[in-house]
């Protein structure tokens, strides 16, 4: 029943990584765990937005354009 309950407030990640290190690391260590993770969760990022832009064809110029305009519609 605990394990129902904990899988509806955690992500897969955050269950396994709960497992993982169920004990204290020292600080330092937790310093570049952070440092992997964070990378990882970037390069995750980079790799979806390289497949947005290549998927829309949107070229430097169109980020240029983009720059420029407001791209948001006004809540009203």
């Amino acid at each position: 029943m605990e394990s129902k309950i904990l899988e509806k407030n955690f992500s897969n990640i955050q269950l396994e990584l709960l497992k993982l290190f169920e004990d204290d690391i020292p600080e330092p260590e937790l310093l570049i765990l952070k440092d992997i993770l964070l990378r990882f969760k970037a390069e995750r990022l980079m790799d979806e937005a390289d497949r947005i832009v290549e998927e829309k064809g949107w070229t430097a110029t169109d980020f240029q354009e983009m720059l420029h305009t407001k791209m948001r519609l006004n809540q009203a």
